[in-house]
């Protein structure tokens, strides 16, 4: 028994050994990784306060190419931003995972040991009084095992509690963290975008400089060339995924309408719109059967499918990405178990029961109605921003600096198609 309690003091001993000595470098390297962050994030803001000064000058060729050099600087340390960010996360990620192991043995060793020292209890309880005495021992020595074990087992009892109040806590910590990592990684989808923007950018400048061969006036003829006219803004398709696309002027008539209703700028809807449609290759190429969350999705998408009367296996929705769902519906892309949450509110604002996510109208009027919970309906820029973050990452990402571009880009977009209302209205 004094060898049980012997072993016993030893693995209690072992709570008081560092748990953490292995992660010295994980630490300086996620350090490194947090200081570099840092500075792309302030080199983010230098490109952009470039861009707020250039906006507000002229157009001149000199301009414009500085905005496209400020754009694309801005967007190339975006997509460095987020990559750290994984990183980073990963790095945390990890290191959780192996204390989560080394509780995990620890408390495995204090379980044994416990289990021992119970087992020793049952035994020393169910000794009688003749066979303390056969077995040479007096009671002074029998009662001085008894008590310090009492204690060491007390103690064990307590080290394990402890112990597996921190694996449960640190398990939590590791999933939140896993959460962030996985949430940091869907934004791959948005880098590509913003990859293909930088190289669209850079392909821009390169015909500006190559057609205006570096002269002002020649940039200026360009420019005039270039305004459209309000019967060529009419005619100009608007581009819709999930549906077909539709002239400039029905469009920015059905934004004007749902604008109208909700009380967010037309443009803003435009902006989103045409963001949603240039999100990528897997919009309306994916199947319910394979693609959306069952049943949380697919469950509602029959029955949204019925009552329209249309083929489920023949309606187009986004195809899941290598992480998550898709089975996004539609212009405004709502999942199905969102879209019904809407329906009657966009019944009440379209007078269509149902109404249909492939249709224009509705996905734009749906559109409106999200980004006026979102807080569009306040009319700032600022506002405007954060409610087109929410749309795409729910109100408790939207803040997060990996979404940005994101919000940026439906601003840029809705500049874009405030200046073409303003042109078909004359003003």
């Amino acid at each position: 028994m004094r060898r049980t309690i012997r072993n016993a003091v030893f693995l209690a001993a072992l709570m008081f050994v560092p748990l953490f000595t292995f992660a010295q470098n994980v630490n300086e390297r996620r350090a490194l990784l947090e200081k570099e962050l840092a500075s792309v994030e302030a080199q983010i803001a230098e490109q952009q306060a470039i861009l707020n000064a250039r906006a507000q000058e002229s157009v001149s060729l000199e301009r414009d190419v500085a905005i496209l050099n400020a754009t694309i600087a801005k967007a190339k340390l975006s997509i460095k931003a987020r990559s750290l960010e994984i990183e980073r996360l990963g790095k945390e990620s990890g290191e959780k995972q192996v204390v989560i192991e080394k509780l995990g043995n620890k408390i495995g060793r204090e379980k044994e040991s416990l289990g021992e020292l119970l087992r020793k209890t049952e035994k020393t309880e169910s000794v009688s009084l003749p066979e303390i005495m056969l077995g040479g021992k007096n009671f002074s020595e029998f009662f001085q095992d008894i008590d310090q074990y009492q204690v060491i087992k007390a103690a064990l009892r307590s080290s394990y509690l402890t112990l597996d109040t921190d694996k449960k806590e640190t398990e939590v910590e590791r999933v939140a963290l896993e959460n962030r990592r996985t949430e940091e990684t869907q934004l791959r989808q948005l880098q590509e975008l913003e990859k293909k923007k930088v190289e669209t950018q850079q392909a821009e400048k390169a015909r500006i400089l190559k057609i205006s061969k570096g002269l002002e006036a020649e940039y200026q003829k360009i420019i005039k060339v270039k305004q459209l006219s309000a019967a060529q803004i009419r005619a100009e398709l608007f581009t819709l995924r999930g549906s077909a696309a539709i002239p400039f002027g029905k469009a920015l008539e059905l934004t004007t309408a749902a604008g109208k209703r909700t009380g967010v700028r037309p443009a803003l809807i435009l902006g989103i719109i045409a963001e949603e449609s240039n999100l990528g290759e897997n919009i309306g190429k994916g199947s319910w059967r394979v693609d959306m969350k069952a049943p949380r999705d697919t469950e509602p998408f029959l029955d949204i499918t019925r009552r329209l009367g249309l083929d489920p296996d023949k309606m187009p929705v986004s195809k899941k990405p290598w992480y998550g769902y898709g089975g996004a519906m539609g212009p405004a892309q709502f999942i199905p178990s969102t879209w019904v949450l809407y329906e009657e509110r966009i019944a009440k604002a379209t007078g269509h029961n149902p109404p249909n996510p492939w249709e224009a109208g509705d996905a734009i009027m749906a559109s409106a109605i999200l980004l006026m919970d979102n807080g569009a309906d306040k009319g700032t820029l600022a506002a405007e921003r954060l409610a087109a973050l929410r749309y795409l990452a729910g109100w408790t990402n939207a803040s997060k600096k990996a979404y940005a571009f994101y919000g940026d880009d439906v601003m840029e977009l809705a500049a874009k198609y405030q200046k073409q209302i303003d042109i078909l209205q004359g003003s």
